[in-house]
């Protein structure tokens, strides 16, 4: 479980905004089960989509999205899985391939989370953003995630990443503008994925 604990550029945890923050979120919460709910909402209720809210900058280490607030999918998965890690509870990254119209192409990837609770293992949970359409809940065992694939081409990838796809992470930190960030969302397609073991 340590890698899905560690520290690193991008999941800075150990910044004191980020302990500060994870402290003030689990106050009073004294098992795991319900530190890691109050993160994963905290995450999924106050930090805006930056496409939703049409919200710049496009931020992608936990610490930036914390400070402005804003962060597309990826980018709040970084932020959940630094506070749920400053809490010393395992987090790690989950993917799906998704129709960004749901009608086919094009397709991205889209981001969120696992977490490691002892009474059930891994259970993914997304913090993207509730609203029309997508209701993301923390009910394990059973798992209530933004979205479902429902096109041949889409897939979700079950593996569970320590840190977050290299395509994500360069994808997000050559952007500046939620916009520009739009027109260039990461992808993998599914032949590439069966290459990776991603499949």
């Amino acid at each position: 479980m340590e890698e899905y604990l560690q520290v690193t550029e991008v999941i800075d945890w150990q910044h004191p905004e980020i302990i500060k923050c994870a402290q003030q979120i689990t106050s009073g919460h004294k098992n795991q089960d319900a530190i890691a709910k109050a993160c994963f909402e905290w995450v999924r209720d106050n930090i805006c989509h930056s496409f939703d809210f049409q919200m710049n900058p496009v931020t992608c280490r936990a610490s930036d999205v914390l400070q402005h607030k804003t962060g597309y999918c990826y980018a709040k998965s970084h932020l959940l899985a630094a506070l749920l890690r400053a809490n010393q509870i395992p987090a790690g990254f989950c993917y799906q391939r998704l129709s960004i119209d749901d009608r086919g192409a094009p397709y991205s990837l889209h981001g969120f989370n696992a977490i490691y609770l002892p009474e059930i293992g891994w259970y993914r949970v997304d913090a993207r953003g509730n609203k029309e359409g997508v209701n993301a809940q923390f009910t394990p065992p059973i798992e209530k995630l933004a979205y479902k694939t429902q096109l041949p081409e889409e897939a979700d990838f079950q593996l569970i990443f320590a840190a977050p796809l290299q395509i994500v992470i360069e994808a997000l930190q050559a952007q500046t503008t939620w916009d520009d960030m739009l027109h260039n969302l990461p992808d993998i397609s599914l032949d590439s994925a069966q290459n990776l073991g991603l499949l």
